[in-house]
C-alpha cells in the first residue's frame, strides 16, 4: 500500500476537497482506496455524506488505543472501491494523549501496517497544522501532496513543509516520505494575479509543481453539501476532469519515487505500462461512457443538507 498525505498547515487551500476527490478518482481507476480523515473538524467524513457523530469508534481510537484494530473503525462509502476511516471531535484530544507516549510519531504507521495488504492506496486528509497528527501522517506516508491556493500568503508556508519532510526522512526509519508535488488550487485563468502567482510558483519550485491545476468551479463547491465527490456529483464538470488528471499524474509521481528521473511519463503510457512494484490487484475500470449515457438518478440529501434543513425548521 502506498500512502499519500494531503498537507498544508494553512487552512482554506483545498486539502479536504483534494483528499476526497483524488480518492474518488483513484477508486474510479480501479484501485482499492482507504481515505483517512485525520482532521478533528471531520470535513472529509461529512463531505462523503456521513455523520461523524454516528460512530462509537473512529480513527481516534485506532491511533490512541493499541487494542483497537483500524479495521474496526473503517466504513464503506457510497463510492465503489473507496473506504473511510472517519473522525469526529474526539480526535482533537489525540495530540495531547500522543504527546505523553513513547514513539508518539509512529502510532498511525502502526495502525496502517495492519491493513497494508487490503488496499492499494491510502489518502490522509491532514489538519491545518504541523502538529503531532500531521507529523504522524508524514511519517506513515510514501508521498505528500501540498495544495496551494493561488494567492501570495500560502507560498510562505511551503518552505516549512519541505523542511519538515526532509527532517522526518533523516530522523525516522524506515520513513521515506517525498513531496509528490505542489497542487495549485482555486485557479482562475482569466485573472492576471492568478497567472502571475502560477508563474512565480513554477519558477520557485520547478518540477515539484504538478502540471495539473484545480480550477475554481461551482460544482466543486456544491458537491460537499450533497455528501458526494465532484466525480459522482458532476462527472462532466471541469473539476471532475481536473481531479481525474491529478490522479493520473500522482500515480506517475509515486512510480518515480526513488528513481533518478522525477518527470512523469506521458499520460497515455501510464495505464498501459504499469510501473514495476506497483499494486497489480485492481478492479476493472468503469467505461467513461456509462456516466454520460445513463440518466442521473434523483439526488439524495447529504448529511450537511439534512443538518441545514433541520436547523432551518
Amino acid at each position: 500500500m502506498k500512502t499519500i498525505s494531503i498537507v498544508n498547515h494553512k487552512g482554506g487551500c483545498g486539502k479536504t476537497t483534494t483528499a476526497i476527490n483524488i480518492s474518488a478518482a483513484f477508486a474510479a481507476l480501479g484501485y482499492r482506496v482507504l481515505l483517512i480523515d485525520l482532521d478533528p473538524q471531520s470535513h472529509a467524513t461529512i463531505g462523503l455524506g456521513i455523520d461523524p457523530d454516528s460512530f462509537d469508534r473512529t480513527i481516534y481510537n485506532a491511533i490512541t488505543d493499541g487494542r483497537v484494530h483500524i479495521s474496526e473503525v473503517i466504513t464503506r462509502t457510497a463510492i465503489e472501491g473507496l473506504d473511510l476511516a472517519p473522525s469526529n471531535i474526539f480526535l482533537a484530544s489525540a495530540e495531547l494523549e500522543l504527546s505523553e507516549t513513547s514513539g508518539r510519531l509512529l502510532h498511525l504507521t502502526g495502525a496502517l501496517t495492519r491493513v497494508a495488504d487490503e488496499y492499494d492506496l491510502c489518502v490522509i486528509d491532514c489538519p491545518p497544522a504541523l502538529g503531532l497528527l500531521t507529523l504522524n501522517a508524514l511519517v506513515a506516508s510514501t508521498g505528500v501532496i501540498a495544495p496551494v491556493q493561488v494567492h501570495y500568503y500560502p507560498l510562505e508556508g511551503l518552505k516549512q513543509l519541505l523542511k519538515a519532510t526532509a527532517y522526518l526522512r533523516k530522523r525516522f526509519h524506515p520513513c521515506s516520505v517525498e513531496v509528490l508535488g505542489l497542487l495549485l488550487t482555486f485557479v482562475q485563468e482569466r485573472t492576471v494575479l492568478s497567472k502571475q502567482i502560477q508563474r512565480q510558483t513554477r519558477e520557485l519550485f520547478g518540477n515539484l509543481v504538478f502540471d495539473t491545476v484545480i480550477h475554481t468551479n461551482v460544482r466543486l463547491i456544491e458537491a460537499p453539501s450533497a455528501g458526494e465527490s465532484v466525480l459522482t456529483y458532476a462527472p462532466d464538470s471541469r473539476a471532475a476532469a481536473d481531479y481525474s488528471l491529478l490522479a493520473d499524474e500522482a500515480i506517475a509521481h509515486l512510480a518515480s519515487i526513488g528513481k533518478e528521473s522525477t518527470l512523469a511519463p506521458a499520460l497515455s503510457q501510464r495505464r498501459e505500462h504499469q510501473p514495476s512494484g506497483w499494486p497489480t490487484t485492481r478492479r476493472p475500470a468503469q467505461p467513461t461512457t456509462a456516466r454520460t449515457s445513463t440518466p442521473r438518478p434523483p439526488r439524495q440529501q447529504g448529511f450537511a443538507e439534512k443538518t441545514r434543513d433541520k436547523h432551518a425548521t
